[in-house]
């Protein structure tokens, strides 16, 4: 047995490769989707519909609310869990998706950083609220030169996580740096990593612009509407900054219209496949999957 991931860009078609593939082996599906974890985000993620996921059921996918949070370090322990049951059950693990920091931290493994806790998490939001970004940055630079050279004073995400560790035990984080265990070691499998591409960057950017059409004739504006009308969201939550959802939340707030939304959702979409690609440039060891159709890729695969 083996573990298998299918990645690639978004909108190259790897779930759809992933589904042919369930189709012809008992396989168990588990998702590397960073947006997907969330319940009520369907259209804007291209999560696949309640039929779909019916017939082919994918583990990681609706498991968290918008307004919970969701750390890499959860998606490992999580796709671990999942990989163990497939072996359990006599199924091929296949993960399947693009979010690459994910990718990275379960193929990798994560070092022996210490978890947080929401009231530290909360205690470091309301001192960046009180002095700002910048300035805890600048308390960072002092405490742990190393990691400040890493983390850039606008990514509130990973700096918070930074003097989380340092308020939890007083030590930089970089000195848990670099004691991670792969994978292949934790679940002792072997892994073998595919890439579904779209080559041609015009071919794609006409996939990501059909497929905004689609998400926008299926209801995307009025499920930002509805998710806005719960009134516990907001654009600071990690599940409101995945692409598209913050565009349009700006646009029912009057900042654009339409046309400039969907501008806005396009030139971002077309970022996030600039740095998927950047981390794929990254990993010579993935191995393209030729075919044409979603058919032919799964045939390559089996």
């Amino acid at each position: 047995m083996k573990i298998l991931v299918i990645t690639g860009p978004t909108a190259s078609g790897k779930t759809d490769v992933a589904l042919r593939l369930a189709d012809r082996y008992p396989v168990r599906l588990i998702s590397i989707d960073s947006a997907m974890v969330y319940r009520q985000m369907n259209i804007g993620t291209a999560k696949p519909d309640a039929a779909t996921l019916d017939r082919y059921p994918h583990a990681l996918v609706d498991i968290r609310d918008p307004a919970d949070s969701y750390a890499v370090s959860d998606f490992v322990d999580d796709a671990d869990a999942e990989v163990r049951r497939a072996m359990a059950n006599g199924q091929t693990p296949v993960l399947v998706g693009g979010t690459m920091m994910y990718l990275r931290a379960f193929r990798d493994g994560l070092d022996a950083v210490p978890r947080s806790t929401p009231e530290v998490r909360r205690h470091i939001a309301d001192r960046a609220g009180e002095v700002g970004w910048e300035q805890l940055h600048a308390e960072l630079q002092r405490i742990d030169p190393e990691a400040a050279a890493l983390i850039h004073p606008n990514n509130p995400q990973r700096l918070s996580r930074a003097l989380e560790v340092y308020t939890m035990t007083g030590e930089p984080i970089s000195t848990f740096w670099g004691q991670a265990e792969g994978a292949a070691q934790r679940l002792d499998l072997p892994l073998e990593e595919y890439l579904v591409d779209v080559p041609d960057r015009s071919v794609l950017h006409a996939r990501i612009a059909r497929r905004l059409e689609q998400m926008l004739a299926e209801g995307f504006i009025e499920e930002v509407h509805a998710l806005r009308q719960r009134g516990d969201l907001h654009l600071d939550l990690p599940s409101m900054r995945a692409v598209g959802y913050r565009q349009v939340w700006q646009h029912l707030d009057g900042e654009c219209d339409e046309v400039t939304m969907r501008e806005r959702i396009l030139a971002a979409t077309r970022g996030l496949a600039r740095r998927q690609y950047t981390w794929l440039r990254r990993w010579s060891h993935i191995e393209p999957v030729a075919g044409e159709t979603a058919d032919e890729r799964a045939d390559r695969l089996a």
